[in-house]
């Protein structure tokens, strides 16, 4: 495996992505890892990893901009709140990091997905309500809040991994997102963890008062779902 840091601007800004190469010399499919509402991070530099591990080329993306992270909860919810208020933005912000990987000479720019976590599954899915060209995109205790309805086809098939006990995604979300999951005729699938909370594949995430606890088991049968999945749609 090789890993580079790839530097590109945008807008007047400067971002970064990491990037997992697989040990192959020839193109291989793209994951896109969308960042949790801290920005890019040492989680998120392994999850490309380990998705180079399983042949694909993983890029975790940065959507602040470099040097710009969350210290504590007080920040990360700036930091994400800001982008969220500017929906324009986040979405030329996805779009611009989705053509940047999909540029790299080892990437299969035909056959790419995208994972993310929390805030990350929120951009994950939005990338495929966009109709980015993606061929499947998988939410981990994704926020499923949609924000301003969109009419773009959907390419990519979705996969929600949720806790059935995540105070920050409530129900009412959950039936929300399905009925414009059904709007746009998108192909998607929710796999729900009972007693599971937000933030279940995060190790140091153990704040039951703040709704955010990890889970071994959810974390596993998460990733072995993620597997099937890719290994369906980036064929």
């Amino acid at each position: 495996m090789q890993t580079e840091l790839l530097t590109y601007s945008h807008d007047g800004e400067d971002f970064d992505v990491f990037v997992a190469h697989p040990d192959a010399t020839e193109t291989r499919p793209a994951v896109l890892v969308f960042h949790a509402w801290g920005g890019r991070d040492t989680f998120a530099e392994d999850k490309a990893r380990a998705l180079a591990k399983l042949g694909y080329v993983g890029a975790a993306i940065d959507l602040y901009g470099i040097g710009k992270r969350g210290t504590d909860v007080a920040s990360s919810e700036a930091l994400m709140t800001g982008l969220l208020s500017d929906p324009a933005k986040l979405r030329s912000r996805l779009e611009r990091a989705h053509a940047v990987v999909a540029a790299l000479s080892t990437a299969d720019a035909d056959c790419m997905g995208a994972i993310g976590y929390c805030f990350g599954g929120l951009c994950a899915i939005l990338s495929a309500r966009m109709g980015l060209p993606l061929r499947g995109v998988v939410s981990f205790h994704g926020l499923l809040k949609l924000g301003e309805p969109l009419d773009a086809k959907v390419q990519a098939q979705i996969m929600v991994q949720h806790g059935q006990d995540d105070p920050m995604v409530p129900p009412a979300e959950v039936g929300a997102f399905a009925a414009e999951m059904k709007r746009v005729n998108a192909d998607w699938q929710l796999h729900a963890y009972p007693g599971v909370m937000h933030a279940f594949t995060n190790p140091q995430a153990n704040d039951p008062g703040f709704g955010a606890v990890y889970n071994e088991d959810a974390t596993h049968r998460s990733w072995m779902e993620m597997r099937r999945f890719f290994e369906d749609t980036l064929v």
